[in-house]
């Protein structure tokens, strides 16, 4: 497929028209125009810069480049792109143009790193547990996690919505390990927590079915996307490097420079 025209319901997905396969059904119904001309074949191939689309006679929008940040949620913030009740919002943290969509989330007690990005792809594969990519936590837990207690969360611990068991891979920090040089609270300790694939709230429910107290919980890392120096509330595009890194990861080929900004 040549490299600068693609299928048209990808074009329309990109612009924001509807899913793909939302697209599809618009394409099947007989709504979709390309240079004045009504298309219901699909698979089409189109330049989206160059050709002229339209939905019921009204052009689509210019497909925008693909955009990537990272993103330091800080605690009190929704990992949505929306909310009816005026919360603070990730997306807030980041341009408003182009618009980018949060990949994955964190609750709204956690905070940490988190991808926002229009790639449509990439994030449906950082996020699908078919593809196992890994996440990396911090989290600051009351009291000591027992030996048998890490061996329960290695096996697996069943909770109440996911029908597999829930799976964490704990690591033993050293002693007296601190966040970024902050004081440990007396009776705490800090331990590192790895999953491949995330449930809402996966960790804490977890670690509470074994009555362990979760006062603090920051993710470090998605697959090879690192948090790095980035403090609360700091955003960053990614380079080209990482931007190749995370598609690799998930089986995608590499973009060129200009289906990008940073």
């Amino acid at each position: 497929m040549p490299a600068d025209r693609v299928r048209l319901q990808k074009a329309m997905a990109q612009a924001g028209v509807a899913s793909r396969r939302g697209s599809e059904a618009l394409i099947r119904e007989g709504r979709v125009t390309v240079n004045g001309s009504i298309v219901t074949e699909q698979g089409v191939l189109v330049n989206p810069s160059v050709d002229r689309i339209a939905v019921d006679g009204k052009p689509i929008d210019r497909p925008e480049p693909l955009t990537y940040y990272a993103v330091f949620k800080p605690v009190g913030y929704l990992s949505s792109a929306g909310d009816p009740h005026g919360g603070a919002l990730v997306v807030d943290l980041v341009p408003a143009v182009p618009r980018v969509f949060p990949v994955g989330r964190l609750d709204l007690d956690s905070e940490g790193l988190m991808l926002l990005t229009n790639d449509g792809q990439l994030a449906q594969r950082l996020t699908h547990p078919r593809y196992e990519q890994e996440k990396e936590y911090r989290v600051l837990i009351e009291g000591e996690l027992s030996a048998a207690q890490r061996a329960t969360l290695a096996r697996g611990v069943s909770l109440p919505d996911k029908l597999r068991p829930a799976r964490l891979q704990v690591e033993q920090l050293p002693a007296g390990w601190r966040w970024r040089g902050e004081p440990v609270p007396p009776g705490c300790q800090w331990i590192g927590i790895t999953l491949r694939e995330g449930h809402k709230r996966e960790i804490r429910v977890a670690l509470d079915m074994l009555g362990i107290a979760v006062r603090r919980l920051v993710r470090l890392r998605i697959a090879s996307l690192r948090l790095g120096t980035l403090e609360s509330g700091q955003c960053r595009p990614l380079t080209a490097a990482e931007i190749a890194a995370l598609r690799a990861a998930v089986g995608l080929a590499n973009i060129t420079e200009q289906d990008t900004r940073g």
